[in-house]
């Protein structure tokens, strides 16, 4: 990516800045990043992530042209979902109190909407919007003062999600099917753009969500789960977890059909004593529309909560210190690249070099070597570059 930076200092402080988002840096902020990196204060960091010519969402283009090679299949999966950065004051850009998800608290935060690609391969985030709540978008010193340009317009987050979507097919990113969670099944106008698109779709709903029926009646989802007789569950796997296979109750009913793709309802129902349910709305070709098909990518939604994670915990994703709308694109583009290179070097690993019972702690035996091949394999020796 080099060549997208235009002068030498900023080139090679970005390098550095990635480095130490790499790194085992406690927190992967400017001042410790610089500090890692050899550096005797944080300005030039800073610089770099605020007024330095440079455009993070030609790296994002970038970025999506590295996954596309290296990990790119037909069978992936785009995940859209969001996830908070908790904030304190009311300067930074978007923040208010707000929840994150469908079972977030109330607080001060940040809101980020971002596309996670899962290939069998693993799992990286792909794109990343930052919501702006409407109060922030009625307030046009406030949002000056934290730079966010004027032609930015309150959008939902179902609308940054369909962006996103539509960056991604624009660059011919491989996948089947598109999943999310309630904020973007319950989106009408979303889900009536993927069909138009013909793009199979996964998408969690509500227990209130209405759907139409034979007898020209809306009924609520969980009130036709109720009525589902015991014979039409089966249980399956929604993918492996930490603690084993991820097994559940599924049933599919289907509710509509149009040249060969179908509408189905989709219910998933926990193997407890007392069980909760959880609903999708599914539009694929009949020959997708089976309950396997479906349950498995259904269980391939939490892939995105993996990708945040790694993120977070080991490429500084929320370790930030900036305030202003540019700042954050920058440190959270440049976040998601260091996953994209530790998932790309994972995934080596495991076809190549990685023996049985061997760490797949992100940056141990990849790392590493990636560091030595570059010259790099102390703290502090990318700082003779800058």
């Amino acid at each position: 990516m080099g060549d997208l930076f235009a002068r030498a200092e900023v080139r090679e402080r970005s390098l550095a800045y990635l480095e130490g988002l790499l790194s085992h840096c406690e927190r992967k902020n400017s001042w410790q990043v610089a500090e890692w990196a050899g550096e005797a204060s944080p300005y030039g960091m800073q610089y770099l992530l605020d007024r330095a010519r440079w455009d993070a969402a030609t790296v994002q283009s970038r970025l999506c042209e590295y996954v596309k090679e290296e990990l790119g299949s037909r069978d992936a999966v785009l995940v859209v979902d969001e996830t908070g950065f908790l904030k304190k004051g009311i300067r930074s850009a978007g923040v208010q109190r707000q929840c994150s998800g469908t079972a977030g608290r109330m607080e001060n935060r940040q809101v980020g909407v971002f596309l996670c690609y899962a290939s069998e391969r693993g799992y990286v985030l792909l794109d990343r919007e930052l919501y702006l709540p409407r109060q922030w978008m009625e307030d046009g010193p406030r949002c000056r003062t934290a730079g966010i340009p004027e032609e930015v317009q309150f959008q939902t987050k179902p609308m940054l999600g369909k962006r996103m979507l539509e960056r991604a097919f624009a660059a011919g990113i491989p996948c089947a099917w598109v999943a999310g969670d309630e904020v973007y099944g319950h989106d009408g106008r979303l889900r009536r753009w993927l069909e138009g698109q013909h793009q199979p779709y996964v998408l969690a709903v509500a227990a209130d969500q209405r759907l139409w029926r034979e007898d020209l009646r809306q009924h609520r989802v969980d009130a036709l789960a109720m009525q589902v007789p015991r014979r039409a569950w089966k249980r399956l796997s929604a993918g492996h977890g930490a603690k084993g296979e991820r097994l559940y109750d599924w049933t599919l009913l289907p509710w509509a059909e149009q040249e060969g793709w179908k509408h189905t309802l989709l219910v998933r129902r926990s193997v407890e004593q007392e069980p909760e349910y959880a609903f999708y709305f599914t539009y694929a070709p009949s020959e997708k529309s089976t309950l396997k098909t479906l349950a498995a990518v259904a269980g391939r939604r939490w892939a995105v909560e993996s990708a945040f994670q790694m993120a977070k915990g080991e490429c500084g994703l929320d370790h930030y210190e900036v305030r202003r709308w540019r700042g954050w694109y920058r440190h959270i583009t440049l976040s998601m690249l260091a996953l994209a290179v530790l998932t790309v070097l994972r995934a080596r690993e495991k076809k190549t070099f990685l023996p049985q019972g061997s760490s797949q702690r992100a940056g141990n035996p990849a790392f590493a070597r990636f560091r030595a091949a570059r010259g790099l394999a102390r703290p502090g020796a990318s700082a003779a570059l800058v």
